[in-house]
């Protein structure tokens, strides 16, 4: 696993961060504001607010580590170089160099709007005629070029596949990357995502009834909650199949049971709303793949947007999944990693995932924050589960098992069922 989150640059110090009940929003003064061109009488609208959730080495690159010169470096988006950086450490992670492997190696990912060639590089004018227009679309900023300018940076033969479903990109990535593993069409593969906000460092109005919240806090679940914030970040996991992993005595940090992929076609009042069905008919998928009862979930990672609406629909459709397997009440905890660096949009997914790996391995489940009162449209106390606030060890009779939920707006969900690493392997430790 390789990551570069909000306070943390690889996948130990956001696991840190996690235990400690870290949140990673900051407040923006009005003097760095100003610096970042953001109009004053912006900065005193009562709406604005001045808060954000930053990058810290959002423009650091080691381009010479990758054979790129300072002009190519100068034209590339800022995710892509940090999504080139990911793949790379999480290889380099998993033991393995891309020129000495044995068989294909797939890369899936995608990113988020291209912000720094609308905001930085077009109104650049001067530069922009200097330019070669191919060098500044091709592999350097446009969203289709994401893995296939990793796989020829990288030399990896497999498939390279951009992924564009909103915010559940980077888990359906993953989906994607799984079954590519599964039918044999690559060996081992890249999965993950990137956003990364440009303008950077900058707070936002607050409108009544968006996805952005008032106070600048992400508060999933939460009856005071009035939406998320949004963070910037990339992740990139690497997979195998168990078995050549076994083989090859690789570090496994858990199992992929399942993932399942849907949408939710109209069954929604709007184009942007969550869907119940879509939702349910997804993780009960996810369920079935992976051969195993809602009562062997001890964790779910939500998607947990913190919205008045959305949380609560979540909910219930994870209620609706699970109760055909459980009757049980309040046993699994859930949370969501949004209340600790807000929301990556494309790569929400690949954050949750990783933090789901990380309490695996650990066998701890961290904190979700800024939680006091149950959200008046969620009956927790008819469901199974619970808002996990503290950290606390995850016990298990058998093999601990989380689920990680992912919600694109549009529709398009993604699910994914993870086990903790072989007890033969843990016996070995």
């Amino acid at each position: 696993m390789a990551c570069h989150f909000p306070g943390a640059r690889n996948p130990d110090e956001f696991w840190r961060n996690l235990r400690d009940g870290v949140e990673s929003v900051r407040a923006i003064s009005r003097e760095e504001l100003l610096a970042a061109g953001v109009a004053p009488e912006l900065i005193d609208n009562p709406n604005y607010v001045r808060a954000g959730v930053e990058l810290a080495a959002m423009e650091e690159f080691d381009a010479a580590f990758f054979g790129i010169g300072d002009r190519e470096a100068l034209l590339m988006d800022p995710q892509h170089r940090h999504f080139l950086e990911c793949s790379w450490e999480a290889l380099e992670s998993a033991g393995y160099d891309p020129a000495r492997s044995r068989g294909s190696i797939g890369v899936f990912g995608g990113c988020g709007m291209n912000g720094y060639l609308i905001f930085n590089l077009l109104p650049n004018q001067s530069l922009m005629e200097s330019a070669d227009a191919g060098a500044v679309r091709s592999g350097n900023n446009d969203k289709d070029d994401l893995t296939a300018g990793v796989a020829s940076r990288l030399g990896l033969r497999g498939p390279a596949i951009t992924v564009q479903t909103a915010c559940s990109t980077s888990l359906a990535a993953m989906h994607l990357a799984s079954q590519s593993l599964l039918s044999g069409e690559c060996d081992m593969a890249l999965a993950g995502g990137v956003t990364i906000e440009v303008p950077h460092r900058q707070g936002y109005l607050y409108q009544e009834g968006e996805i952005l919240s008032q106070d600048g806090h992400c508060r999933s679940f939460d009856d005071e909650s009035t939406g998320t914030i949004f963070g910037s970040g990339a992740g990139v996991l690497v997979l195998r199949r168990l078995e050549d992993a076994l083989a090859d005595r690789d570090t496994i940090h858990a199992v992929i049971l399942s993932t399942a992929v849907n949408n939710d076609g109209s069954r929604k009042v709007s184009y942007l709303a969550p869907s119940v069905e879509g939702q349910a008919d997804a993780i009960s998928e996810a369920l079935a793949m992976a051969g195993v009862d809602s009562d062997s979930i001890g964790y779910v990672e939500t998607h947990g947007t913190g919205t008045r609406v959305g949380d609560p629909i979540e909910v219930t459709a994870l209620t609706n999944a699970f109760s055909p397997t459980t009757q049980r009440r309040g046993y699994c905890g859930i949370g969501s990693v949004k209340t600790n660096i807000g929301h990556l949009d494309t790569a929400a997914g690949a954050a949750g995932v990783i933090k789901t790996v990380q309490a695996l391995k650990h066998r701890t489940l961290p904190p979700s924050l800024n939680f006091r009162q149950p959200n008046r449209l969620i009956d927790f106390a008819a469901s199974p589960f619970y808002v996990n606030t503290q950290r606390r060890e995850w016990e298990s009779g058998g093999p601990r098992r989380a689920l990680v939920n992912s919600l694109g707006v549009g529709g398009t969900n993604a699910h994914a069922i993870i086990e903790e690493a072989p007890a033969i392997l843990r016996l070995e430790e």
